[in-house]
């Protein structure tokens, strides 16, 4: 079999093993989509090259420290590192502006404005903690599903392509994601509203 055909725990273990062809077939058959992703976030060319960059400097490292262990699941783990390097970039770029106070101007103004802004940022990423946290409890299959969809924005078609299940399939995996998110929510009386 061509390695071009391998997947992804089969190129990753063979890169592991010191095939560094294996680490480009798998950039090669992800890049759109990780860097899409990126794109879809950053909307800058330049930021979105250095992120997905930075993405695969990171997956590198850690295969080669021999700390991967997603099983088999390359393209999501791909896609969480992305995704917090993309978090990152927004903290580190969020420079504060400086102020010259004046009679018409003063800077506990500004910093009275900023104020809810930085209160419901963390609400957000509290909430998103909190689901983050209800989505690891779902059976693997249908969060493997709910990720791909909601944090991958891929298609029906596309996850059951990478699932190797019917779109059908993929669908009800989405539903009993969504009714099982619901009934834990709900045992837990968990509020995510922001």
């Amino acid at each position: 079999m061509a390695i071009t055909q391998l997947p992804d725990a089969l190129l990753v273990k063979n890169y592991i093993d010191g095939n560094e062809d294996a680490l480009a077939v798998l950039i090669e058959r992800h890049q759109s989509k990780i860097y899409g992703f990126i794109y879809s976030k950053v909307f800058d060319r330049d930021l979105a090259d250095d992120i997905f960059q930075d993405t695969f400097i990171k997956v590198i490292k850690t295969l080669k420290s021999n700390s991967y262990n997603e099983e088999g699941k390359f393209l999501p783990w791909v896609m969480r590192i992305a995704h917090n390097l993309i978090i990152d970039t927004f903290r580190k770029d969020k420079k504060m502006p400086f102020y010259r106070e004046t009679e018409e101007f003063s800077i506990f103004s500004v910093m009275a404005d900023n104020s809810p802004n930085v209160e419901s940022q963390i609400i957000t990423e509290q909430v998103e903690n909190d689901l983050l946290r209800l989505i690891e409890e779902l059976p693997t299959d249908q969060k493997e599903v709910l990720e791909m969809r909601i944090y991958q924005d891929m298609s029906f078609k596309e996850i059951a392509d990478l699932t190797g299940v019917s779109i059908n399939t993929a669908l009800g995996r989405m539903r009993y994601a969504l009714l099982n998110l619901r009934r834990i929510i709900e045992k837990n009386q968990i509020i995510l509203t922001n």
